[in-house]
């Protein structure tokens, strides 16, 4: 096994440079003590086709070594129990320990979803609460909690668009999506057999009822629409839209990702909208990215209700069942129920919120967000002048006009003041975006360093710009080579290295 690493200094200080397991240890170290087996060999043949020829490639290192690897990569890790994580669109908000109890109950994190419906009542009764106070604070009568995520829930929702259409015998073929939208949009279409068309935004950076008026038509079976769209707009023409759209016979699907602007303040289900998603990451506080699994509950008006995914939870009184007779249904689109943590957690965080609680976290996202827009349109390029929802975009147009210092170089600078960068380079119809979202759950005081911070970089940039480029100058490594470790990844150990 190579011992290359250890010629190398594998620290500065206390900071580690921690090799690949596959690199530590050496032949017949081990870290662990197992029983001899007691379970006779077996006597069947075996094709050798399907034996190795050599033992199987794994690291051979001892516990402490084993213990120290894993430890020391989890510190290479930025977390939001950390710091600020300030990615726009993306909504890594702090997620409150009381959900994480609630969910490791064991009457919950012990449950088997193979059990049968008379061993499942707490968790269909929750399951059942949950779907009433998403749709209590969407404005729709049903939903289905099954989507695993909110691109999985777009699925969901235009296989049930699909299936309407199908239902009353229409096969239109088209799905308008404004180019502010989420890039899973148009993916989702296209699994879905649609095409799609796109619809450019307006000066406002929302979209105009006259470009909507243009492209709708007979053979448009639905328009997605992302509110607040991903340049942290209302768009504030939606009912308007939506009757137009309803008027040719399509339906309207509202991207719900970023529902968290919203809460309390406007209900889609009440303006027209048909079908939403919701991401429970970036609303109710569960989870997201590596520590989900996420969900992506999908809420609908009355006309798609036939189609949702089965089994529907139902209830008489206080007994729970699972409906699996649902004859127009698209079927299951998750195994199971969907992931019933996330919905624990979700559940949890309404029922400590309450209706005020909730009004206020929006009220709080939205102030949060105009705040850093107020702190930074003098040293950034804000593309939009007016106020934004839960998150600012500002560009390096003017910045890189002016020193030369790009949008990477000021993510990179900002790790060398402790917080993680923002979005960068999204949405796309923003040249050099950086994309802000500080979440209802920061603190004026950490929106003020993070500003600061930025202000301090732009002013860097102006009197001392080839140290911004060359940022970061106090991470364990500097700045990679991104655009080879994309196109040449190394993903697998060898013998050689």
């Amino acid at each position: 096994m190579s011992v290359d690493h250890r010629k190398e200094r594998l620290s500065s200080g206390l900071l580690h440079r921690e090799p690949l397991i596959f690199e530590r240890g050496s032949a017949g170290r081990v870290g662990c003590s197992l029983p001899e087996a007691d379970v006779p060999e077996a006597t069947a043949a075996i094709d050798p086709a399907l034996l190795r020829a050599e033992p199987p490639l794994l690291p051979e290192v001892s516990e402490p070594e084993a213990t120290r690897h894993f430890t020391r990569l989890s510190q290479w890790n930025f977390a939001i129990d950390l710091g600020m994580y300030p990615l726009g669109s993306c909504t890594m908000k702090y997620n409150p320990k009381n959900n994480e109890r609630a969910a490791r109950m064991p009457g919950f994190a012990n449950l088997h979803p193979a059990l049968g419906p008379e061993h499942l009542q707490g968790a269909l009764a929750l399951m059942w609460r949950l779907e009433r106070a998403l749709c209590e604070i969407t404005g729709f009568g049903r939903a289905t909690l099954q989507p695993a995520a909110g691109a999985q829930g777009e699925l969901a929702g235009l296989m049930m668009i699909r299936a309407y259409h199908v239902d009353r015998h229409r096969s239109p073929s088209k799905v308008l999506i404004p180019d502010s939208a989420h890039g899973t949009n148009p993916a989702s279409c296209t699994v879905n057999g649609f095409a799609t068309v796109p619809l450019p935004t307006g000066a406002r950076g929302t979209l105009d009822l006259d470009t909507v008026r243009k492209a709708i038509s007979d053979d448009v079976a639905a328009i997605m629409i992302t509110n607040p769209s991903t340049v942290g707009l209302f768009e504030d023409q939606i009912a308007e839209i939506a009757e137009l759209v309803h008027a040719h016979g399509a339906l309207v699907y509202m991207d719900g990702a970023n529902l968290n602007a919203l809460l309390g303040q406007f209900r889609p289900g009440d303006h027209g909208v048909d079908c939403l998603h919701i991401n429970l990451h970036k609303t109710f506080t569960t989870p997201h990215g590596g520590g989900g699994p996420g969900a992506g509950p999908v809420a609908v008006a009355p006309g798609l209700v036939p189609f949702l995914p089965t089994p529907t939870v139902e209830s008489t009184g206080d007994d729970y069942r699972l409906d699996f007779d649902r004859p127009k249904s698209i079927g299951r689109v998750r195994a199971f129920f969907g992931n019933f943590g996330m919905f624990v957690r979700a559940y949890t965080y309404i029922r400590e919120m309450g209706a005020d609680g909730l009004k206020a976290a929006t009220e709080m996202a939205v102030l949060n967000a105009n705040y850093l827009k107020a702190r930074l349109q003098a040293h950034y390029h804000t593309p939009y002048d007016r106020a934004c929802m839960h998150e600012v975009v500002v560009s390096d147009q003017r910045l890189k006009k002016e020193t030369g210092v790009q949008t990477l170089d000021v993510a990179k600078r900002l790790m060398d003041h402790g917080f993680h960068p923002p979005t960068i380079y999204f949405p796309l119809i923003v040249m050099g975006a950086l994309m802000i979202e500080p979440t209802e759950t920061e603190t004026l005081e950490t929106l003020d360093e993070l500003a600061d911070a930025l202000v301090a970089i732009a002013e860097e940039a102006r009197t001392d710009p080839e140290t911004v480029k060359a940022a970061p100058h106090t991470t364990g490594l500097r700045r990679l080579d991104e655009t080879l470790a994309a196109r040449k990844p190394r993903l697998r150990y060898t013998r050689e290295g």
